[in-house]
């Protein structure tokens, strides 16, 4: 209860006592193991969440196979919540084997959960987003099986969404405008905040990409609207992308720095050390000239990113020649 009173990135320091505590008190139940990560992931203590969840994950499997069951829902949930602490480590290799992983126990025929359905359209998405590899979302989705067209709404305008978002980012604009038309088809007359967010951030992108800026941050400043209204959620984000992110990476792109600098701060502050918004963060206070802004992001990302894999890491070389040029500047 106490975790769960504190699972958010104001109060979450609250809880740490309880979730060093509690998994503990039963080493055996998947759900103890994975509900100190609650705390960790809301302070962005990205190895000891990470930990909490493989423990988890381990515990479900070993019980899945002493009853010779499918993976429980507890066990998609520790996978659930690995794949994006990976993804903020900067480890997309072992991101991607716990999609394999996922992959594997959701697609078995024993498999009698709606935690798989869920993870089956969900991962590949964030795998995409977090990546931002976007030529892989359309093999991802295939290999886990996903069918719009059966999916509820949520899981239907967040595919049409997540495949209309990776398109424009490719250049894509035809097939990125079929995927919106699509994702509108499938909201129908559902009031979701978290489905209509991710319809103005494709229309955003969309129109970004098509070179209408001004339409493009209107529709981009709607979505970041909306989900600073919602209550602070817990755990990876739904909608996938984050909206005040993507339109701190717009407002980036239209060479606006400081603007997109509030927007970072803003994701951070929902989601606390999230890689990409580190990213933004440190890029556009080099660009706003804020060194000392820009160089505690490029500490922080790189603290995350110590066992990151060495393709993320060099990202960080960029990171360093923007600030330089911001100090030859000054």
């Amino acid at each position: 209860y106490l975790i769960h009173a504190y699972d958010d990135p104001v109060h979450a320091p609250l809880g740490l006592r309880p979730a060093r505590m509690y998994a503990d008190i039963a080493p055996a139940a998947p759900h103890a193991l994975h509900m100190p990560s609650h705390i960790f992931f809301a302070i962005g203590l990205w190895d000891r969440g990470a930990q909490s969840n493989v423990d988890s994950y381990e515990a479900a499997r070993t019980k899945a196979r002493a009853r010779d069951e499918g993976l429980s829902g507890g066990g998609f949930h520790a996978l659930h919540w690995l794949h994006y602490a990976r993804l903020q480590q900067g480890r997309h290799t072992d991101a991607r084997a716990v999609l394999d992983t996922t992959h594997h126990y959701a697609t078995a025929p024993t498999v009698a959960t709606g935690y798989a359905d869920y993870m089956r359209w969900y991962m590949p998405l964030a795998s995409v987003m977090g990546t931002e590899q976007w030529d892989r979302l359309g093999p991802l989705l295939t290999q886990m099986e996903v069918d719009p067209s059966t999916l509820e709404p949520r899981g239907a305008v967040s595919v049409h969404v997540g495949r209309g978002l990776a398109a424009a980012q490719q250049g894509n604009l035809s097939a990125a405008r079929t995927a919106l038309t699509q994702a509108r088809d499938a909201l129908g007359d559902d009031p979701s905040d978290a489905l209509r967010i991710q319809i103005h951030e494709l229309d955003g992108l969309v129109a970004l990409k098509d070179g209408e800026a001004e339409r493009a941050l209107e529709e981009l400043r709607t979505a970041a609207e909306l989900e600073a209204s919602r209550p602070l959620d817990f755990g990876p984000p739904f909608p996938v992308k984050p909206a005040p992110e993507l339109y701190g990476e717009a407002l980036l792109a239209l060479d606006r720095p400081a603007d997109a600098l509030a927007q970072f701060d803003a994701t951070l502050e929902r989601y606390p050390d999230r890689a990409l918004a580190l990213w933004g963060k440190a890029r556009a206070a080099a660009q706003a000239d804020r060194p000392e802004v820009a160089r505690a992001a490029r500490t922080a990302l790189a603290d995350q990113w110590s066992g990151a894999d060495p393709a993320v890491r060099d990202r960080l070389q960029s990171l360093d020649g923007a600030m330089t040029s911001s100090t030859d500047a000054e």
